[in-house]
Order: structure tokens, then sequence, then C-alpha cells
């Protein structure tokens, strides 16, 4: 199983970066999809998941500023992330949650500096 994350970078402040989170091996649409954030010497901490039948849930930071989604027929979810701010500035990890096994990828940087 392979999870890859791509699309992070570097970004002013009030710019916009679409994550992704292709995987193989696994039959994508069975998992959940989450994408988690850690920034410097802090814990990971959720930033928004969405199930298989598609319900969504946000953290309340990123509401109305980030969007989860998923292709099933790509393998492939997506975070797009508008209005990013100095706080955003963190490495991005896609987790995929089944219901006995779970998996990560090995995440993607996004800097916000102006």
């Amino acid at each position: 199983v392979q999870v890859v994350e791509s699309g992070g970078g570097l970004v002013q402040p009030g710019g916009s970066l679409r994550l992704s989170c292709r995987a193989s091996g696994i039959i994508f649409s069975n998992y959940a999809m989450a994408w988690y954030c850690q920034a410097p010497e802090k814990q990971r901490e959720l930033v928004a998941i969405v199930d298989s039948g598609g319900l969504v849930h946000y953290e309340a930071s990123v509401k109305g500023r980030f969007t989860i989604s998923r292709d099933n027929a790509l393998n492939t979810g997506y975070l797009q992330m508008s209005s990013l701010n100095f706080e955003d500035t963190a490495d991005y990890y896609c987790n995929l949650r089944g219901d006995r096994l779970d998996y990560w990828g090995q995440g993607t940087q996004v800097t916000v500096s102006s």
C-alpha cells in the first residue's frame, strides 16, 4: 500500500494551494480519508475528514477556507486550501482509515510566508 501526498509549497498569506493524496494497493472507496497537519513542535491535528459515503467534517479553524474531496475513480483525495494564513504553516498528512487498518502518507510541507 502506498499513500503519496503532493501539492505543498510556499504561498503568500491569502493564497491557495491544493493538496493531493493518491493511494495504491487498496480499494480507496472503502476508506475514510483525513488530512492532518503538524506544525513545528506541535502535535499532529485533524484538519478535515471525508468518510466513504462522502460525509465531511472540518476542524473549526479551517471551516469556510478548506474543502476536502475525493475522486474514488482516481484513488485520489484532495484538500483545497484558500485564504491561507501564517498559522496554516505545517506538514500535512493524508490518513486513510479502514475498518481494521489505517495508512499514512509521508506528508507534504505547506509554508505560508510573505
